[in-house]
């Protein structure tokens, strides 16, 4: 039974001695200095937690071992120009746009981080990243959304992980925006769960004298949260049997991909992973490999040297896979795994500099690692699935994240790479663009090479393609 104010706490003793016994009797120890309110809300928060096991989860994330031992590469459906079958591709291109026919495809977006690194106060789906117009991720990825459900003639519903730093704020721009074309009865915004923080005694970290410090759990909370929000319930009225996933900093994301899809489903795959050509052995990006019996993601921290240099007889890297978190899930298999997450998303523990109070209860700014926050993985589900597909795609063409104020990865690498696909599409259409010309295209219109055939010139795109002279493309 819950505590409430209005009963005086009368069970609170009983609270206290449960935590005791876990050797979390600290939580409560600025409960004498707290208005009502305040107990109230740090009584709620200790009833919500599952303490016993969740300090189990975090001992066996402390003691798990790195997975880099016995590993093999993965098998994958390479790119044609890198010795990959051209009509294997266009058969799963054909069998992907009838799956999106078919009105059985979403798509799902993880957008609960904030853009603090970026210098931008938001949530990182709301950066400005347009070449020209500043649009931001979100309204590309929208627009993208927009030409896939145009060719398909279905909805494909989009589905939104926010945490709550960002969920509101998330609505508001969408709702200002106009759900980026997307009919708002097709976007679905859930949140992704909170997890307590923990010190290196294993103790319960408080962000005030009445509040736990919690942070999100990671991406792999998407898939629990899909179930947890009942978003899983709405993709199954609405007869949603395929998942296509991917981050919200990746504004070349290829959604729906109708090729990766069509790969998916002739493997008769409950996961699949697109995954990149790493050329850079040093890179620090984990790579999809053969773990014992099933496919997993090895962490470039858990590559030894070895491996992480092993050349095959052509000189390319023998472990070159690099994951670049987009997937395809099926439905029946996202909600197996979300119903039995302490087995298949396992916590992992980090080592972070966690905002806390100090004994007398004052705020205090850590200067180095204070504590663990727990996260899960997505890729930690592929050992569950029975079958696994692995799909290559061109890095250029397909990813370059937000990740950096500058630099690799940055607002402006992310920029240049838009443009440049821009310019590329268009030139293989057979259009031609002013020398240094800036370039931006409408997704809503023009989302590949194909969309670009019908049009003779630039000045017949109307309002599809932004053009800026006198700039570096």
């Amino acid at each position: 039974m819950g505590i409430h104010a209005s009963q005086g706490f009368d069970g609170i003793e009983e609270l206290r001695r449960r935590f005791a016994a876990q050797g979390q009797a600290h939580v409560f120890r600025f409960w004498d200095r707290l208005s009502g309110a305040q107990r109230q809300a740090l009584v709620s928060e200790a009833e919500a937690l599952e303490l016993e096991a969740l300090l189990g989860e975090l001992a066996a994330a402390v003691r798990a071992a790195p997975r880099g031992d016995g590993i093999r590469p993965a098998a994958a459906e390479r790119l044609p120009e890198r010795g990959g079958h051209a009509d294997r591709w266009t058969e799963a291109t054909r069998r992907g746009e009838a799956l999106l026919r078919s009105g059985c495809v979403a798509a799902l977006v993880v957008a609960g981080g904030q853009a603090t690194r970026l210098g931008f106060p938001g949530p990182k789906g709301a950066f400005p990243l347009g070449p020209i117009s500043d649009r931001s991720l979100f309204a590309i990825q929208g627009q993208k959304l927009v030409r896939a459900r145009r060719r398909s003639g279905q909805p494909i519903p989009w589905y939104v992980m926010t945490s709550p730093a960002t969920d509101a704020a998330t609505r508001e721009f969408f709702a200002e925006h106009g759900c980026f074309g997307v009919p708002p009865e097709d976007v679905f915004f859930f949140e992704q769960g909170m997890v307590p923080s923990f010190d290196f005694d294993d103790r319960l970290i408080l962000a005030e004298p009445g509040r736990l410090a919690r942070n999100p759990d990671g991406h792999g909370g998407c898939l629990t949260a899909l179930l947890r929000s009942g978003a899983l319930d709405d993709m199954e009225r609405r007869g949603i049997t395929t998942l296509f996933y991917y981050q919200v900093d990746n504004p070349l994301v290829r959604m729906t991909d109708a090729a990766f899809l069509g790969f998916h489903a002739d493997a008769g795959a409950e996961v699949s992973c697109k995954v990149v050509r790493k050329d850079d052995p040093m890179e620090k990006v984990g790579i999809v490999a053969r773990i014992g019996d099933g496919l997993g993601v090895v962490e470039y921290s858990e590559l030894d040297d070895e491996l992480r240099h092993q050349r095959d007889e052509t000189g390319e890297l023998v472990y070159w896979a690099g994951n670049v978190a987009i997937h395809v899930f099926e439905t029946a298999f996202v909600r197996r795994v979300a119903s039995e997450a302490v087995r298949w998303l396992p916590f992992h523990a980090a080592d972070k500099k966690i905002p806390c109070i100090d004994a007398a209860g004052e705020p205090f700014q850590p200067e180095r690692p204070n504590g663990r926050k727990l996260e899960r993985f997505v890729f930690d589900a592929l050992p569950a699935a029975k079958q696994v597909c692995v799909v290559e795609a061109e890095r250029s063409a397909e990813f370059s994240p937000v990740k950096n104020a500058a630099g690799p990865n940055s607002p402006e690498s992310a920029r240049r790479d838009l443009a440049r696909g821009y310019r590329a599409w268009l030139e293989s259409a057979g259009i031609e663009i002013p020398p240094g010309a800036l370039l931006e295209i409408d997704h809503s219109h023009i989302d590949g090479p194909e969309d670009a055939l019908g049009l003779g010139s630039l000045a017949d795109a109307s309002d599809m393609i932004r053009i800026q002279s006198g700039a570096k493309a």
